[in-house]
C-alpha cells in the first residue's frame, strides 16, 4: 500500500534526523563540500524542525491507516 511504503519512509527520515541530532549533540562538526563550517547551532534547530514535522507527518499517516 502507498500510505504504508510512505509511512516507512518518513520514519527512516525521522531516525537520520535523530542520528544526526545525536551527533551534534557529541560534539560533531559539519562542513561544506568546500570546506566551509556548517553552523551547528542552526542545524541543530533544522533537524529538531524536521523531526517535529515528521513527527506530525507520522501521526496523521498512522491515523489514516488504523
Amino acid at each position: 500500500m502507498a500510505a504504508e511504503s510512505e509511512l516507512d519512509r518518513l520514519k527512516a527520515r525521522r531516525v537520520t534526523a535523530l542520528y544526526r541530532l545525536d551527533l551534534i549533540a557529541r560534539g560533531a562538526q559539519l562542513s561544506y563540500e568546500d570546506g566551509a563550517p556548517i553552523d551547528m547551532g542552526s542545524e541543530k534547530e533544522r533537524l529538531e524542525s524536521v523531526v517535529s514535522d515528521l513527527d506530525r507527518r507520522i501521526e496523521l499517516l498512522e491515523r489514516t491507516l488504523n
